[in-house]
């Protein structure tokens, strides 16, 4: 007997060494990853400052995730607070004191927008931009035109910081810690669908749907999330998603925030965000997704 348990603590030793090793190699690779400095092509951006091209800009940034984040004045709030797996805190990008705006010209949003990466050539911790790399030429200059004109706020955020099961996570590819490795690096210049009621434009718009649902739009837990973290819903035209809905049941979704049956969607979606897109926006987007393939509910 006393064989078995000398077994079984030597088993647990070996174990606990084991997982201190994979989480110190994990916390090195990290580190060396956070810590690099990244060079991205310059991209050709029209900037114009003009009325309309700054209000392109602000619908943009209130109908595809910019607010959700970084809070309705862009002051930045807190996505996630896990300490194992890390606090996601999105940074306040006005020009204010504690803000990150300043360093922004056209260029450098641009390799923020579409590809994660900071003014300074670094990796930016969580920043979706697989929900932004094809982002329209046209649309990312607007958006440039809107925050250089966004009222400065004074706010610091603390910065993001990564526990050692999110480290582990991101190691076995299970953490979208550094989005910049996820999307390409070059995307030249890119122009967006004309805007109307086609699948094709719906699928531009459908983009910031990514993050959450997946790039099948099965929905299913978001990787790297704690486990009580809202999971979202399965958007395909399958059973356990959208088959039985109309294109009423789905614009009465976003601009209410109520299923067919008239229960509320669950706060975690970002419905009243939605809703301030317009008709066609919105019809795109449903044409869009009725020809998704149907996939079961969490296949992502």
């Amino acid at each position: 007997m006393r064989r078995f348990f000398k077994f079984v603590g030597l088993l647990l030793l070996l174990v606990v060494l084991a997982g201190g090793a994979l989480v110190g190699y994990a916390w090195w690779r990290s580190d060396q990853a956070m810590a690099r400095r990244i060079e991205l092509p310059a991209a050709t951006l029209v900037v114009d400052g003009s009325a309309a091209q700054a209000e392109r800009g602000k619908h943009l940034a209130e109908t595809r995730g910019c607010t959700g984040c970084h809070a309705m004045d862009f002051s930045g709030s807190t996505v996630i607070d896990s300490g194992a797996i890390g606090h996601m805190i999105a940074p306040n990008i006005t020009r204010g004191a504690g803000g990150r705006g300043a360093p922004y010209d056209a260029n450098k949003l641009e390799h923020a927008v579409r590809h994660g990466v900071a003014h300074d050539g670094r990796p930016l911790l969580f920043m979706p931009a697989y929900d932004f790399a094809g982002l329209s030429d046209d649309d990312v200059a607007a958006l440039a035109a809107y925050f250089a004109q966004v009222p400065p706020v004074d706010k610091t955020q603390p910065p993001s910081d990564v526990g050692p099961l999110g480290r582990v996570l991101w190691l076995f590819g299970k953490f979208p810690l550094l989005p910049v490795d996820m999307v390409p690096k070059d995307t030249g210049p890119i122009a967006a669908p004309v805007a109307a009621v086609t699948p094709e434009y719906g699928k531009y718009v459908a983009q910031s749907c990514i993050g959450c649902h997946g790039a099948g739009y099965s929905g299913g837990h978001i990787p790297g999330t704690p486990p009580d973290f809202k999971d979202p819903q399965n958007l395909t035209p399958h059973e356990t998603g959208l088959a039985k809905w109309s294109e009423d049941d789905f614009l009465r979704a976003m601009r209410e925030g109520k299923r067919p049956d008239g229960s509320a969607l669950d706060p975690f979606m970002p419905w009243k965000e939605f809703a301030r897109m317009d008709d066609t926006e919105l019809r795109a987007l449903w044409a869009y997704l009725r020809t998704v393939p149907p996939k079961p509910f969490g296949q992502r």
